[in-house]
Order: C-alpha cells, then structure tokens, then sequence
C-alpha cells in the first residue's frame, strides 16, 4: 500500500477530540477522512475538511477506508470492533478493548480469522517515565527488582456527569486506568503469577468503583499498582527499588495535558518530561549516592506509526493480540479478587 492508510474515527468525546484525531493527523501515511460522531458541528469546528457520519455502519461499508479507530464508551469496544472485521477493516480499538476476558477472546479470535490487524491504544508505553523507567530496567541499573510501586491518582472530590462515572459494564477506575498501569508492569516484567485486588468506591454520590490497590505477585517481585480520585496531594507516578538502588518519579508525562490545551504532536519540546525521575544508585561501600537518571521524551506517535506500518508494510503491530489479553486476563483477575476477596491465580 503506497498511497496514505484511510482512517475513520468512531467517537468525538474525550478519546476521540484529544487523543485519537490529533494523532492520527500528526502521523505520515495516516490520513482522517471519517468521523463518526451525532454531532457534525464540534467536529467540522476542529477538522472542517473530515467526512462526517452519525452511523459506525456507515463508515465501516465505505470501502474507501482501511483503518477503523474506535474510541467510543468501553461497553461498545467488542461489538464495534467485531463488526469492523467483519466489514474487512484493520482495527484500532482505545482500552481496554472489551469490558471482560471473555469478550475479548472473541474479539481476538475474529481478528484472527479475518486477517486483519487489530490493536489496542496502550499509548502510555510512550510515556516519558516509562520510557526512562524501561531503560533502567532493561540495562540492569537498579538490579534485580523487589518492588515497583505504579500510582495514578488524581483529586476529583465531585463526581461529573459522563459514562465512566455511572453504574454500567465497562465503567469505573479499574477499567478506566487499570489497562495503562496493567500494560507498564507486564511490559516490563511479562505476566504475573497471581493477584490480589481491593476495589472500592470512595466519593459521596459515586456508583462505581473510584479507587484500587492491586498486587501482582510474582515469584519474589511484587508490583503494586494504585489509583484513587480523593488525594488532594497527588504526586507519585513510580518508586522502584532493587539490589543496586532505587528511581523515583513524580508528576505525569506532559502529554496528555499538551493534547487537551490543543497543542499539536511534534513540536519543539513535544514529550520532554519537565520532572525527571531521581536515581539513587547503591555504592560499593553501600552508600546511597545520586546518579544520572534517564531522560527520553515521549511521544504518543510511536503507536500510529506502527499501526501504519503493520498495515502498509505488514510489520508487527505495536500492541499484539497476546499481549492485549494478557492485559484483560490481569483485570479480569483483579475485579475476580476483589469480589471474592481472595488472591487468584493465573
């Protein structure tokens, strides 16, 4: 395929207006020419040019388009996505990519007999800190890890008015950030042994879960991974340590905060984290002793331009069927866990 990969877009909210469209049109050989949306006019008020249409069938019978992203509420992820394969597109689906472990592996199995690509938007595998934090594992800085603490906590005492915040499949905090904080760990270490979740709900008016505490348990490792919406003082993103030393990180990747204020992937300082992670390495008197932390910047493009590639050049996708379920089967396990209040093994 020579000519640009033809994109349709299902959804403009959040997703959709601030992730998904500026990144695709900030990614050579990718090219928007249909939004799905019940609302043409905040969509043509950003992308004048882009085709507008209220039915997902219309855009997957359009034989124009190659690549469906789907970026609408979680409860629609399997259906919209079998019904594109169905259709003959390759298939970008955000997280998680369906609403339990079951529906996924439909999902996954219909990609397979269609032969078509099917990814899942882990974009925070191109987060800065994680980017650094990858590095210092992958050359052994920190020596053998013990523990990694993985925080995604916000103050959000009101609970708003959107799909994410009702009672319904697919909603609540654990399946909301639970996939980016899942993905991270088994990026870095593969699939755990066994977890062990407590999923509550915390806010007056709430009716789905607003915070978690997860354990993975691995044979000597642990990986704790935590998100809350009542800490007024958020701050921590990462705390490694190992036999040689210990990574620190505060604050988030600037990303996410650049694509909402509306500025464009790729410019000058895109992804530059302003926060760098803080090293303290063992020293051979076993002193603790400041060193040079790692400071890649991130870039959320990386995603797109693999999917242009998996399609165009028949190269991997950035994000693999296996990998997609072992992210479902972890999430699947902790709401197991946590309802039944033991540690399940996997």
């Amino acid at each position: 395929m020579s000519e640009a990969v033809r994109v349709a877009l299902v959804g403009y909210g959040l997703a959709g207006r601030v992730f998904h469209a500026p990144l695709i049109e900030a990614t050579p050989g990718l090219a928007l020419r249909t939004i799905v949306s019940s609302d043409a006019g905040k969509v043509h008020a950003d992308l004048p040019e882009v085709r507008v249409v209220a039915s997902p069938q219309a855009a997957f019978e359009d034989p124009s388009i190659d690549l469906v992203v789907i970026a609408s509420p979680n409860a629609t992820h399997a259906p919209l996505a079998m019904a594109a394969l169905a259709a003959g597109k390759h298939v970008v689906v955000d997280k998680p990519f369906a609403i339990d472990l079951t529906e996924a592996q439909t999902v996954a199995a219909a990609a397979r007999d269609s032969g078509r690509m099917l990814a899942v938007f882990q974009n925070r595998r191109w987060d800065a800190d994680f980017l650094a934090l990858r590095a210092l594992v992958d050359a052994g800085v920190l020596g053998e890890i013990a523990e990694l603490h993985s925080h995604f906590d916000r103050f959000r005492p009101v609970v708003p008015d959107r799909w994410r915040e009702r009672a319904g499949p697919g909603a609540g905090l654990w399946l909301d950030l639970g996939p980016h904080l899942v993905d991270q760990a088994l990026q870095l270490f593969g699939p755990p042994e066994a977890v062990q979740a407590d999923i509550a709900i915390q806010r007056s008016g709430a009716e789905i879960d607003d915070w978690f505490h997860v354990v993975l348990r691995y044979p000597r490792l642990r990986v704790v991974l935590h998100a809350g919406a009542l800490v007024p003082g958020a701050g921590l993103r990462f705390a490694v340590h190992g036999t040689c030393g210990s990574w620190f990180k505060h604050g988030l990747d600037p990303q996410e905060a650049a694509l909402r204020a509306g500025t464009a992937p790729g410019g000058e300082g895109w992804g530059v984290d302003p926060a760098p992670g803080r090293l303290l390495r063992v020293d051979a008197d076993g002193t603790l002793a400041d060193a040079a932390s790692p400071t890649p910047a991130g870039d959320y493009r990386a995603f797109y331009l693999g999917v242009r590639d998996a399609i165009a050049r028949d190269a991997a996708p950035p994000v693999s069927l296996t990998e997609a379920l072992d992210v479902m089967r972890v999430l699947q396990a902790g709401i197991d866990s946590a309802v039944n209040g033991h540690v399940v093994t996997l």
